[in-house]
Protein backbone atom coordinates (compact mmCIF):
# COMPACT_ATOMS: atom_id res chain seq x y z
CA UNK A 1 0.00 0.00 0.00
CA UNK A 2 1.79 3.47 -1.57
CA UNK A 3 0.41 5.50 1.99
CA UNK A 4 1.56 3.06 4.67
CA UNK A 5 5.14 3.23 2.77
CA UNK A 6 5.41 6.65 4.35
CA UNK A 7 8.76 7.54 2.22
CA UNK A 8 7.79 11.08 1.45
CA UNK A 9 8.57 11.91 -2.25
CA UNK A 10 8.52 15.82 -1.68
CA UNK A 11 10.48 13.20 1.04
CA UNK A 12 7.87 14.76 2.88
CA UNK A 13 5.89 14.71 5.96
CA UNK A 14 6.47 13.03 7.25
CA UNK A 15 7.04 8.19 7.77
CA UNK A 16 4.58 5.59 9.88
CA UNK A 17 2.95 4.71 11.37
CA UNK A 18 1.70 4.01 13.16
CA UNK A 19 1.90 5.47 16.92
CA UNK A 20 5.15 4.67 18.81
CA UNK A 21 2.87 5.03 22.10
CA UNK A 22 3.59 1.54 23.13
CA UNK A 23 1.28 -0.95 24.69
CA UNK A 24 0.48 -0.24 28.46
CA UNK A 25 -0.50 -4.17 28.72
CA UNK A 26 2.97 -4.56 31.33
CA UNK A 27 4.73 -6.17 28.80
CA UNK A 28 7.19 -3.22 28.46
CA UNK A 29 10.56 -2.43 29.44
CA UNK A 30 10.74 -0.50 32.81
CA UNK A 31 11.34 2.81 32.61
CA UNK A 32 14.64 4.43 32.18
CA UNK A 33 16.41 6.30 34.85
CA UNK A 34 14.83 9.82 33.51
CA UNK A 35 17.92 11.97 34.37
CA UNK A 36 20.16 14.16 32.02
CA UNK A 37 22.84 10.89 32.95
CA UNK A 38 20.29 8.13 32.39
CA UNK A 39 23.32 7.04 30.30
CA UNK A 40 24.77 5.72 33.17
CA UNK A 41 21.56 3.51 34.13
CA UNK A 42 21.43 2.20 30.39
CA UNK A 43 23.03 -0.87 28.81
CA UNK A 44 26.24 0.11 27.30
CA UNK A 45 26.04 3.58 28.93
CA UNK A 46 29.06 5.52 30.59
CA UNK A 47 29.44 8.28 33.23
CA UNK A 48 29.49 12.01 32.48
CA UNK A 49 30.68 14.58 34.76
CA UNK A 50 29.76 17.21 33.07
CA UNK A 51 26.40 17.28 33.23
CA UNK A 52 24.85 15.86 36.46
CA UNK A 53 22.20 18.80 37.30
CA UNK A 54 18.75 19.14 36.89
CA UNK A 55 15.64 19.10 34.55
CA UNK A 56 16.57 22.36 33.51
CA UNK A 57 19.73 21.72 31.52
CA UNK A 58 19.79 23.05 27.84
CA UNK A 59 22.46 22.75 25.35
CA UNK A 60 24.38 25.37 26.13
CA UNK A 61 25.34 24.33 29.60
CA UNK A 62 25.91 20.66 28.17
CA UNK A 63 29.16 19.73 27.20
CA UNK A 64 30.09 16.66 25.07
CA UNK A 65 32.56 14.26 26.70
CA UNK A 66 35.74 14.56 26.35
CA UNK A 67 37.07 12.70 22.99
CA UNK A 68 33.58 12.75 21.65
CA UNK A 69 32.83 11.36 18.36
CA UNK A 70 30.03 10.22 16.65
CA UNK A 71 28.06 8.12 13.61
CA UNK A 72 24.83 8.62 12.28
CA UNK A 73 22.41 6.50 9.97
CA UNK A 74 20.82 8.47 7.37
CA UNK A 75 18.79 7.18 4.15
CA UNK A 76 20.16 7.37 1.04
CA UNK A 77 17.90 10.03 -0.17
CA UNK A 78 18.85 12.84 3.08
CA UNK A 79 22.47 11.85 2.99
CA UNK A 80 23.33 15.31 2.23
CA UNK A 81 21.21 17.03 4.61
CA UNK A 82 22.61 15.13 7.00
CA UNK A 83 26.73 15.19 5.65
CA UNK A 84 25.62 19.42 6.42
CA UNK A 85 24.36 18.68 9.65
CA UNK A 86 26.79 16.88 10.76
CA UNK A 87 29.62 19.81 9.33
CA UNK A 88 27.33 22.48 11.86
CA UNK A 89 27.66 20.39 14.36
CA UNK A 90 31.10 19.67 14.48
CA UNK A 91 31.84 23.53 13.97
CA UNK A 92 29.70 24.35 16.92
CA UNK A 93 30.67 21.18 19.51
CA UNK A 94 34.17 20.08 18.12
CA UNK A 95 32.72 17.43 18.27
CA UNK A 96 33.56 15.08 14.56
CA UNK A 97 30.28 13.27 13.25
CA UNK A 98 30.86 10.24 10.68
CA UNK A 99 27.36 9.93 8.35
CA UNK A 100 26.94 6.23 6.91
CA UNK A 101 23.85 5.34 4.55
CA UNK A 102 21.62 2.91 5.94
CA UNK A 103 18.29 2.68 4.17
CA UNK A 104 15.76 4.01 6.52
CA UNK A 105 13.46 0.73 6.82
CA UNK A 106 16.81 -1.31 8.07
CA UNK A 107 18.20 1.02 11.19
CA UNK A 108 15.63 -0.56 14.08
CA UNK A 109 16.57 -3.62 13.09
CA UNK A 110 20.52 -3.32 12.47
CA UNK A 111 20.20 -1.46 16.42
CA UNK A 112 19.06 -4.70 17.61
CA UNK A 113 22.12 -6.64 16.59
CA UNK A 114 24.89 -4.23 16.56
CA UNK A 115 23.97 -2.10 19.65
CA UNK A 116 24.95 -4.54 22.25
CA UNK A 117 28.34 -5.04 20.40
CA UNK A 118 28.66 -1.46 19.71
CA UNK A 119 28.26 -1.52 15.85
CA UNK A 120 25.38 0.28 15.72
CA UNK A 121 25.25 4.01 15.20
CA UNK A 122 25.29 6.92 17.99
CA UNK A 123 21.86 8.52 16.60
CA UNK A 124 19.58 7.27 14.30
CA UNK A 125 16.20 7.94 12.55
CA UNK A 126 13.23 5.65 12.99
CA UNK A 127 9.54 5.91 11.74
CA UNK A 128 7.03 6.02 14.66
CA UNK A 129 6.07 2.67 14.86
CA UNK A 130 9.41 0.91 15.72
CA UNK A 131 9.97 2.40 18.49
CA UNK A 132 7.76 0.39 21.00
CA UNK A 133 10.11 -2.96 20.04
CA UNK A 134 13.16 -0.69 20.40
CA UNK A 135 12.21 0.74 24.16
CA UNK A 136 11.12 -3.04 25.54
CA UNK A 137 15.20 -4.56 24.06
CA UNK A 138 16.24 -1.22 25.92
CA UNK A 139 18.40 0.26 23.11
CA UNK A 140 17.22 3.88 23.14
CA UNK A 141 17.64 6.59 25.35
CA UNK A 142 14.81 9.09 26.53
CA UNK A 143 14.74 12.29 25.81
CA UNK A 144 15.06 13.84 28.97
CA UNK A 145 17.41 17.14 28.63
CA UNK A 146 15.30 18.51 26.22
CA UNK A 147 11.94 16.61 27.09
CA UNK A 148 10.01 20.51 28.08
CA UNK A 149 11.65 22.54 24.88
CA UNK A 150 10.97 19.13 22.31
CA UNK A 151 7.13 19.40 23.89
CA UNK A 152 6.73 22.85 23.45
CA UNK A 153 8.21 23.25 19.79
CA UNK A 154 6.99 20.06 18.44
CA UNK A 155 3.70 19.21 16.65
CA UNK A 156 1.63 17.43 19.26
CA UNK A 157 0.95 14.82 17.57
CA UNK A 158 4.61 14.06 16.47
CA UNK A 159 5.43 14.48 20.46
CA UNK A 160 3.16 11.69 20.83
CA UNK A 161 4.36 9.51 18.46
CA UNK A 162 7.52 9.61 19.09
CA UNK A 163 6.62 8.80 22.76
CA UNK A 164 6.08 5.05 24.11
CA UNK A 165 4.64 4.07 27.83
CA UNK A 166 4.83 8.04 28.62
CA UNK A 167 7.95 8.69 28.26
CA UNK A 168 9.49 10.94 25.21
CA UNK A 169 12.36 9.30 23.39
CA UNK A 170 12.26 10.49 20.23
CA UNK A 171 13.68 14.49 18.41
CA UNK A 172 10.67 14.84 15.71
CA UNK A 173 12.13 15.21 12.34
CA UNK A 174 9.40 14.94 9.94
CA UNK A 175 5.99 14.08 9.38
CA UNK A 176 3.48 12.97 6.84
CA UNK A 177 -0.51 12.19 6.35
CA UNK A 178 -2.90 12.20 3.56
CA UNK A 179 -4.55 15.56 2.64
CA UNK A 180 -7.37 16.66 -0.06
CA UNK A 181 -5.49 16.92 -3.82
CA UNK A 182 -7.93 19.08 -5.68
CA UNK A 183 -7.15 20.67 -9.55
CA UNK A 184 -7.87 23.66 -9.32
CA UNK A 185 -8.61 23.85 -13.40
CA UNK A 186 -11.70 21.88 -12.11
CA UNK A 187 -12.13 23.40 -8.97
CA UNK A 188 -10.19 26.68 -8.35
CA UNK A 189 -11.11 26.88 -4.32
CA UNK A 190 -10.74 23.57 -1.76
CA UNK A 191 -14.29 22.98 -0.60
CA UNK A 192 -14.31 23.43 3.05
CA UNK A 193 -16.88 20.75 4.11
CA UNK A 194 -18.43 17.58 2.82
CA UNK A 195 -21.42 19.58 2.38
CA UNK A 196 -19.80 21.72 -0.14
CA UNK A 197 -17.80 18.57 -1.96
CA UNK A 198 -21.82 17.10 -2.57
CA UNK A 199 -22.75 20.33 -3.79
CA UNK A 200 -19.55 20.47 -6.34
CA UNK A 201 -20.44 16.89 -6.92
CA UNK A 202 -24.33 17.23 -8.33
CA UNK A 203 -23.05 19.72 -10.58
CA UNK A 204 -19.78 17.87 -12.41
CA UNK A 205 -20.04 13.72 -12.23
CA UNK A 206 -20.75 12.43 -15.45
CA UNK A 207 -19.83 8.70 -14.74
CA UNK A 208 -20.44 7.77 -18.45
CA UNK A 209 -17.06 9.99 -19.23
CA UNK A 210 -15.51 8.70 -16.00
CA UNK A 211 -15.76 12.43 -14.23
CA UNK A 212 -16.20 12.12 -10.77
CA UNK A 213 -15.65 14.97 -7.82
CA UNK A 214 -13.93 13.06 -5.42
CA UNK A 215 -12.04 9.53 -4.87
CA UNK A 216 -10.13 7.73 -2.02
CA UNK A 217 -8.50 3.91 -1.43
CA UNK A 218 -10.91 1.92 0.53
CA UNK A 219 -8.21 0.41 3.02
CA UNK A 220 -8.23 1.02 6.55
CA UNK A 221 -5.86 3.65 6.51
CA UNK A 222 -8.15 5.55 5.04
CA UNK A 223 -11.09 4.67 7.03
CA UNK A 224 -10.03 7.01 10.11
CA UNK A 225 -11.24 10.35 8.86
CA UNK A 226 -14.86 8.14 8.88
CA UNK A 227 -13.62 7.20 12.67
CA UNK A 228 -12.04 9.40 14.54
CA UNK A 229 -13.63 12.31 13.51
CA UNK A 230 -17.22 11.11 14.82
CA UNK A 231 -15.50 10.07 18.16
CA UNK A 232 -14.35 6.13 17.44
CA UNK A 233 -11.00 5.01 17.85
CA UNK A 234 -9.34 1.58 16.70
CA UNK A 235 -7.75 0.89 20.65
CA UNK A 236 -8.29 2.43 23.75
CA UNK A 237 -5.88 4.46 25.76
CA UNK A 238 -4.29 6.53 22.67
CA UNK A 239 -4.56 3.41 20.33
CA UNK A 240 -2.20 0.98 22.95
CA UNK A 241 -4.88 -0.93 25.02
CA UNK A 242 -6.29 -3.69 22.59
CA UNK A 243 -8.70 -4.90 25.12
CA UNK A 244 -10.87 -1.60 24.65
CA UNK A 245 -12.09 -1.69 20.75
CA UNK A 246 -13.72 1.49 19.60
CA UNK A 247 -14.85 0.32 16.21
CA UNK A 248 -18.22 -0.51 17.08
CA UNK A 249 -18.68 2.18 19.20
CA UNK A 250 -21.79 5.26 18.59
CA UNK A 251 -19.28 7.76 16.91
CA UNK A 252 -17.50 5.10 14.36
CA UNK A 253 -21.41 3.66 13.43
CA UNK A 254 -22.12 7.45 13.28
CA UNK A 255 -19.02 8.42 10.78
CA UNK A 256 -19.83 5.09 8.83
CA UNK A 257 -23.32 5.76 8.23
CA UNK A 258 -22.32 9.02 7.06
CA UNK A 259 -19.85 7.12 4.81
CA UNK A 260 -22.41 5.37 3.43
CA UNK A 261 -24.64 8.36 2.34
CA UNK A 262 -21.24 9.28 0.15
CA UNK A 263 -22.10 6.75 -2.25
CA UNK A 264 -24.59 8.75 -4.16
CA UNK A 265 -21.25 10.91 -5.18
CA UNK A 266 -19.21 8.12 -6.10
CA UNK A 267 -21.19 5.58 -7.09
CA UNK A 268 -18.69 2.99 -7.57
CA UNK A 269 -17.97 0.18 -6.11
CA UNK A 270 -15.11 -0.14 -4.06
CA UNK A 271 -12.85 -2.56 -5.81
CA UNK A 272 -12.95 -0.09 -8.67
CA UNK A 273 -11.07 2.63 -7.09
CA UNK A 274 -7.71 1.56 -6.81
CA UNK A 275 -4.80 3.76 -6.63
CA UNK A 276 -3.94 3.43 -9.98
CA UNK A 277 -7.46 4.31 -11.08
CA UNK A 278 -7.68 7.49 -9.38
CA UNK A 279 -4.10 8.42 -10.10
CA UNK A 280 -4.76 8.08 -14.08
CA UNK A 281 -7.81 10.06 -13.49
CA UNK A 282 -6.41 12.89 -11.68
CA UNK A 283 -3.55 12.98 -14.04
CA UNK A 284 -6.02 13.34 -17.09
CA UNK A 285 -7.92 15.90 -15.41
CA UNK A 286 -11.46 13.75 -14.81
CA UNK A 287 -11.21 13.43 -11.52
CA UNK A 288 -11.26 16.83 -9.66
CA UNK A 289 -10.16 15.95 -5.78
CA UNK A 290 -8.00 12.71 -4.75
CA UNK A 291 -7.10 11.98 -0.87
CA UNK A 292 -3.73 10.78 -0.93
CA UNK A 293 -0.18 11.66 0.34
CA UNK A 294 2.75 13.63 -0.66
CA UNK A 295 4.14 10.38 -1.91
CA UNK A 296 1.95 11.38 -5.09
CA UNK A 297 3.41 14.82 -5.48
CA UNK A 298 5.60 13.83 -8.29
CA UNK A 299 3.25 12.17 -10.23
CA UNK A 300 0.49 15.08 -10.14
CA UNK A 301 3.06 18.21 -10.29
CA UNK A 302 3.83 18.21 -13.70
CA UNK A 303 0.31 18.07 -15.60
CA UNK A 304 -2.07 19.38 -12.72
CA UNK A 305 -2.85 22.36 -12.09
CA UNK A 306 -2.17 21.31 -8.07
CA UNK A 307 -3.46 22.40 -5.16
CA UNK A 308 -3.32 20.90 -1.33
CA UNK A 309 -5.42 21.12 1.39
CA UNK A 310 -7.08 20.16 4.87
CA UNK A 311 -9.56 17.09 4.18
CA UNK A 312 -13.39 18.41 4.28
CA UNK A 313 -15.20 19.15 7.36
CA UNK A 314 -17.54 16.15 8.29
CA UNK A 315 -21.48 17.45 8.62
CA UNK A 316 -21.04 18.45 12.04
CA UNK A 317 -18.45 21.36 11.25
CA UNK A 318 -15.59 18.93 12.74
CA UNK A 319 -12.07 18.35 11.82
CA UNK A 320 -11.86 15.62 9.72
CA UNK A 321 -8.96 13.24 11.14
CA UNK A 322 -6.09 11.63 9.53
CA UNK A 323 -3.93 8.65 9.90
CA UNK A 324 -0.35 10.02 10.18
CA UNK A 325 3.90 8.57 10.57
CA UNK A 326 7.17 10.84 12.09
CA UNK A 327 10.18 10.06 12.08
CA UNK A 328 12.36 10.64 14.53
CA UNK A 329 15.90 11.02 16.01
CA UNK A 330 16.91 8.27 18.45
CA UNK A 331 19.87 8.06 20.78
CA UNK A 332 21.49 4.45 20.62
CA UNK A 333 21.18 3.61 24.99
CA UNK A 334 24.96 1.45 23.85
CA UNK A 335 26.57 4.85 22.74
CA UNK A 336 29.82 5.77 24.68
CA UNK A 337 28.66 9.30 24.37
CA UNK A 338 25.32 10.13 25.72
CA UNK A 339 25.35 13.68 26.26
CA UNK A 340 27.19 14.08 22.56
CA UNK A 341 24.30 12.24 21.15
CA UNK A 342 21.70 14.03 23.05
CA UNK A 343 23.32 17.56 22.08
CA UNK A 344 23.49 15.97 18.13
CA UNK A 345 19.93 14.83 18.07
CA UNK A 346 18.30 18.13 19.52
CA UNK A 347 20.58 20.16 16.92
CA UNK A 348 19.43 18.07 13.84
CA UNK A 349 16.06 18.60 14.88
CA UNK A 350 16.01 22.27 15.66
CA UNK A 351 13.96 24.54 13.71
CA UNK A 352 16.83 26.14 11.40
CA UNK A 353 17.79 22.48 10.30
CA UNK A 354 14.17 21.27 9.69
CA UNK A 355 13.93 24.31 6.98
CA UNK A 356 17.09 23.14 5.83
CA UNK A 357 15.90 19.54 5.43
CA UNK A 358 12.52 20.87 3.67
CA UNK A 359 14.75 23.03 1.38
CA UNK A 360 17.55 19.65 0.22
CA UNK A 361 14.80 17.27 0.35
CA UNK A 362 11.02 18.17 0.49
CA UNK A 363 10.80 16.54 4.04
CA UNK A 364 7.69 18.53 6.04
CA UNK A 365 8.94 20.03 9.78
CA UNK A 366 7.60 19.00 12.51
CA UNK A 367 8.48 21.88 14.29
CA UNK A 368 5.94 24.30 14.79
CA UNK A 369 8.00 27.41 14.39
CA UNK A 370 9.05 26.00 10.90
CA UNK A 371 5.65 25.04 9.82
CA UNK A 372 4.81 28.94 10.27
CA UNK A 373 8.00 29.55 7.95
CA UNK A 374 6.84 31.07 4.84
CA UNK A 375 8.54 28.57 2.86
CA UNK A 376 6.45 26.37 4.53
CA UNK A 377 2.92 28.05 5.24
CA UNK A 378 3.01 30.27 1.97
CA UNK A 379 3.48 26.38 0.18
CA UNK A 380 0.11 25.63 -1.31
CA UNK A 381 1.23 21.87 -1.69
CA UNK A 382 3.32 21.71 1.99
CA UNK A 383 1.08 24.15 3.34
CA UNK A 384 -2.05 21.89 2.92
CA UNK A 385 -0.45 18.44 4.48
CA UNK A 386 1.40 20.52 7.54
CA UNK A 387 -2.24 21.92 8.25
CA UNK A 388 -4.01 18.76 7.88
CA UNK A 389 -1.10 16.69 10.16
CA UNK A 390 -2.34 19.01 13.03
CA UNK A 391 -5.29 17.61 13.05
CA UNK A 392 -4.25 13.89 12.60
CA UNK A 393 -3.29 10.80 14.78
CA UNK A 394 -0.19 8.61 15.05
CA UNK A 395 -0.93 5.13 13.25
CA UNK A 396 -1.15 2.57 15.86
CA UNK A 397 2.19 0.88 16.18
CA UNK A 398 1.02 -2.09 18.45
CA UNK A 399 1.77 -5.06 17.41
CA UNK A 400 -1.91 -6.08 17.68
CA UNK A 401 -2.96 -3.15 15.27
CA UNK A 402 -2.50 -6.87 12.68
CA UNK A 403 -5.20 -8.08 14.18
CA UNK A 404 -7.41 -4.92 12.61
CA UNK A 405 -6.84 -4.04 9.17
CA UNK A 406 -8.42 -6.90 7.24
CA UNK A 407 -11.30 -7.41 8.97
CA UNK A 408 -11.52 -3.42 9.43
CA UNK A 409 -10.76 -3.06 5.33
CA UNK A 410 -13.50 -5.47 4.81
CA UNK A 411 -16.19 -3.34 6.66
CA UNK A 412 -15.35 -0.61 4.71
CA UNK A 413 -15.42 -2.38 1.59
CA UNK A 414 -18.59 -3.64 2.40
CA UNK A 415 -20.74 -1.02 4.17
CA UNK A 416 -19.90 1.32 0.85
CA UNK A 417 -20.94 -1.49 -1.57
CA UNK A 418 -23.77 -2.25 -0.14
CA UNK A 419 -26.04 0.70 1.21
CA UNK A 420 -28.33 -2.16 2.75
CA UNK A 421 -26.36 -3.60 5.51
CA UNK A 422 -26.58 -2.47 9.01
CA UNK A 423 -23.77 -0.53 9.56
CA UNK A 424 -24.15 -1.55 13.54
CA UNK A 425 -24.54 -4.78 13.12
CA UNK A 426 -20.86 -5.04 10.67
CA UNK A 427 -19.26 -3.35 12.47
CA UNK A 428 -20.45 -6.01 15.69
CA UNK A 429 -18.86 -8.31 13.81
CA UNK A 430 -15.96 -6.70 12.85
CA UNK A 431 -14.86 -6.35 16.67
CA UNK A 432 -15.75 -10.21 16.81
CA UNK A 433 -13.48 -11.44 14.43
CA UNK A 434 -10.80 -8.76 15.87
CA UNK A 435 -11.32 -9.59 19.31
CA UNK A 436 -10.89 -13.95 17.93
CA UNK A 437 -8.35 -13.01 16.21
CA UNK A 438 -6.55 -11.56 19.23
CA UNK A 439 -7.38 -14.79 21.51
CA UNK A 440 -6.00 -16.66 19.74
CA UNK A 441 -2.18 -15.57 20.14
Amino acid sequence: MQAVTFSLVLCLLLTLTVTACGSGNGNSASKPDSSPNSAVNEPGGTTNETNTSGENTTDEEMKPEAGAKLMVWEAKEQLEYMKQVAADFEKEYGVPVTVEEMAGGDQGARLATDGPSKLAADVLTLPHDQIGQAVKAGLLLPNDVFEEETKSTMVATAVQASSYDGILYGYPKSVETYALFYNKDLIPDAPKTWDDVIAFADTYNNPKENKFAIMWEFVGYYSYPFIGSFGGYIYGDNNTNFKDIGLNNEGTIKGFTFLQSLKKILPLNAGDITYDVKTQLFQEGKLAMNIDGPWSIAAFKENVNLGVAPLPKGPDGQDSLSFSGVKSYYVNSYTDYPVAGRLFAHFASNKENQLKNFEMTGAIPASIEAGEAPEIKDDPIIGGFFEQFQNSVPMPSVSEIKSVWEPLKAAFVSLWNDSNLDVKQTLDQTVTTIQADLESK
